[in-house]
């Protein structure tokens, strides 16, 4: 797992030059390969950085799922699988998905690591 968020100083470089909206696209495009997932996260599903992401994610090959509030926003369309979870408050929805990601690695630790 690479969180694209973990790359600060590349992202404030990337700022200082460019747009910032496209840093997590730019990170996608350079690090994703075909068969990857990126997993995608917007409250609303409407982030313009995260949609830019997502879209770099579909033309390389790697698989988007989405976390969102209740519609998922333009990101739904974008994802394998979206997570809409049922609140539209900012705060909720982010309380909403905090067992969702524990859920997601326990799965993943269990079917990589487990016995």
């Amino acid at each position: 797992m690479i969180p694209l968020t973990g790359f600060l100083s590349l992202s404030s470089a990337y700022a200082n030059d460019c747009d910032s909206v496209y840093t997590f696209a730019q990170l996608t495009l350079g690090l994703g390969q075909r068969g990857d997932l990126l997993i995608a996260l917007s409250t609303s599903g409407n982030s313009e950085n995260i949609l830019l992401a997502a879209r770099v994610a579909r033309k390389r090959g790697l698989r988007v799922l989405g976390l969102t509030g209740r519609e998922g926003g333009s990101l739904k369309a974008l994802c394998e699988v979206c997570l809409c979870v049922p609140e539209d408050k900012t705060y909720r929805v982010q309380e909403l998905h905090l067992p969702l990601y524990h859920t997601l690695a326990l799965m993943l630790e269990d079917e990589f690591f487990s016995r």
